[in-house]
C-alpha cells in the first residue's frame, strides 16, 4: 500500500543551501551593534523514563540559522575586527561514544558542511565564550535553555574587576533575541516553502491512506499507525506533533490523544496529524464517516464547516488582517447554525465573543502560523493591532464544530450528538492569492465518500 502511495509524491526536495543560512545570519546581525554578542544554545535531552530519552530535536532557531541538529551545541555570533564571525561549539569526535550512540560530525564536519566561520569542541566553550562576553556591551541570549550559559552570562554582567573599572568592558545589558528571530522566520523563503510543501504532500497522502483503511471495528491506534507509518516511509522525520485520532464523542475533544477506542459504523472520525521534513511542519485535519457515507446530520455539519473553511481560505490574502480568516469562518458557521436551528440568536448576537452561542460549538481560533514549529513563531498583534498578511507567511485554516453530548455545560442538539468536525489545511500567502499547500488531501463530500474504505487503485 505504501509503495503505491509513494508514486503520488514528488522527489525529496534538497535541504537549504549554505548560502541561505548565511543570508539569515546576515539579516540577524544587521540589527546588532558591533559590541553585541549573540548566543544560542541547543536544548538538553528530554528524559522519557530512567535512562531512556525521547528522540532528540534541537531548537528551531538553531536549525533556522545553521541547519545544525546535534545536541550539546552552542552557536555564537560576535564582531571581530569589524566583521561578524559565527562560531559553533559541538561534541568532538569520540570513537567510543560513537560506537554506542552514532557518528558525530565533530569540529571538522561542522566546518566543512555548515554555514559557520569557526568550530570548536564544546570543551572549549567556557574559556572562549567568557572572553567574548567580557568584550561585549550587550548579550543576546535566551535564558533558561542551558544553565552553564546562563551562569557565564550572569558572571560577565556581575563582574567588577579592574578591566571594567579602567576600560568599561563587560556587558551591561542582556536581551532575549526571540522576537528578532521570530520576525525573520515569519516570512518563508522559496527553499522553506519547498520543504514545507513536501511535508504537506506526505501528510495529505497519509490521511488518504487512513481514509481507505477505515472500516467498522478499526481502532483509533490502527489508523494512527497507518498515518505515522507512512510519514516515516516517505522520508520525513515523523510527526510534527502527537497525532489526534478520535472517533465518535472523542472527535468532540479538541486535543484528544488517547487514541485507543474502537470505531463504530455510525461514527465520524477526526484525525489531526502532520509530518515534519527537515524540521518543517505540516498540519492537517480531516473528518469522515467510518461507514464511508455521511448521514444527513453529519452531512449538514460537515458541509457547513467546509463552507466556512473555504471562506476563511479565500480571506488569506495580502493586505488582509491576520484576523480576516477567523472572522470569515465564524460568520459562515454562525449563519449556518442559525439556519439549522442550533442557534436562536441573531447573527450579531451569535458572534459576540462573550455572550454569543457560537462559542459553545466553535471555541478555538481559525489559524496559527506554521513553519519550523507547528505553532510557529511570530507576533499576531504587534503594537496591539492584528498583523497585516504578507507574501511568504504561512498559516493553518481550521474551523470546526463540536457537539459533545457528554458535556454538562450545553444542551446538545440530539440530531448532532457526538458529531465533531474539523477541516484544516496549510496555506501560503502570495501576491496572487492563497496557495493551499495541503490541497492534495481529499475534503469534498464526494471525494470522501468515494475514497473511504476503498483500496488504492
Amino acid at each position: 500500500m505504501f509503495a503505491e502511495a509513494m508514486a503520488r509524491l514528488p522527489s525529496l526536495p534538497p535541504p537549504t543551501l549554505l548560502e541561505e543560512f548565511q543570508q539569515r545570519q546576515d539579516r540577524l546581525t544587521s540589527q546588532f551593534r558591533n559590541d553585541d554578542v549573540f548566543v544560542l544554545a541547543s536544548p538538553p535531552h528530554a528524559v522519557h523514563s530512567n535512562d531512556v530519552h525521547y528522540p532528540y530535536r534541537t531548537s528551531s532557531d538553531l536549525m533556522y540559522l545553521t541547519g545544525w541538529t546535534e545536541s550539546e551545541s552552542v552557536f555564537v555570533i560576535r564582531n571581530k575586527d569589524g566583521r561578524w564571525v559565527s562560531s559553533l561549539f559541538v561534541q568532538p569526535k569520540d570513537t567510543l561514544k560513537e560506537i554506542w550512540e552514532g557518528r558525530r560530525p565533530g569540529v571538522e564536519g561542522a566546518l566543512a558542511l555548515f554555514a559557520v566561520d569557526e568550530a570548536y569542541g564544546n570543551d572549549e566553550l567556557e574559556s572562549l565564550l567568557s572572553g567574548w562576553l567580557n568584550d561585549a556591551q550587550r548579550v543576546f541570549v535566551r535564558g533558561g535553555v542551558d544553565q552553564g550559559i546562563d551562569l557565564l552570562v550572569e558572571d560577565a554582567v556581575r563582574r567588577r574587576d579592574r578591566a571594567r573599572q579602567h576600560f568599561g568592558s563587560g556587558p551591561v545589558a542582556v536581551e532575549d533575541p526571540s522576537r528578532l528571530l521570530a520576525e525573520l522566520r515569519l516570512r518563508k523563503s522559496a527553499s522553506e516553502i519547498e520543504q514545507m510543501t513536501y511535508a504537506c504532500k506526505v501528510a495529505s497522502v497519509a490521511h488518504e491512506l487512513a481514509m481507505r483503511h477505515s472500516r467498522e471495528g478499526v481502532t483509533e491506534y490502527q489508523l494512527q499507525s497507518v498515518i505515522e507509518g507512512f510519514f516515516s516511509y516517505a522520508g520525513t522525520s515523523g510527526w510534527s506533533y502527537p497525532s489526534i485520532v478520535g472517533c465518535g464523542e472523542n472527535a468532540t475533544i479538541l486535543h484528544y490523544k488517547t487514541n485507543q477506542d474502537v470505531c463504530g459504523m455510525g461514527e465520524v472520525i477526526l484525525i489531526d496529524a502532520g509530518a515534519e521534513y527537515h524540521g518543517y511542519a505540516s498540519d492537517i485535519t480531516r473528518s469522515w464517516p467510518i461507514s464511508g457515507r455521511f448521514t444527513d446530520a453529519q452531512r449538514e455539519i460537515y458541509q457547513l464547516v467546509l463552507d466556512s473553511q473555504l471562506a476563511a481560505i479565500d480571506a488569506c490574502r495580502v493586505g488582509n488582517l491576520y484576523t480576516a480568516p477567523h472572522d470569515a469562518a465564524r460568520t459562515v458557521l454562525a449563519e449556518g447554525l442559525i439556519r439549522l436551528g442550533v442557534i436562536s440568536q441573531t447573527l450579531d448576537e451569535a458572534l459576540d465573543m462573550e455572550t454569543g452561542e457560537l462559542k459553545s460549538w466553535y471555541m478555538h481560533n481559525t489559524s496559527h502560523w506554521i513553519g519550523l514549529d507547528v505553532h510557529d513563531v511570530g507576533i499576531y498583534k504587534p503594537g496591539g493591532e492584528p498583523r497585516v498578511l504578507e507574501p511568504g507567511m504561512c498559516l493553518t485554516v481550521e474551523p470546526g464544530l463540536y457537539f459533545g453530548a457528554w458535556r454538562p455545560d450545553v444542551d446538545c442538539p440530539e440530531r448532532y450528538a457526538n458529531i465533531g468536525i474539523r477541516i484544516e489545511d496549510d496555506v501560503l500567502i502570495t501576491s496572487d492569492g492563497p496557495v493551499v499547500m495541503t490541497e492534495d488531501c481529499p475534503k469534498s463530500i464526494e471525494d470522501i465518500e468515494r475514497i473511504v474504505g476503498q483500496q488504492l487503485d
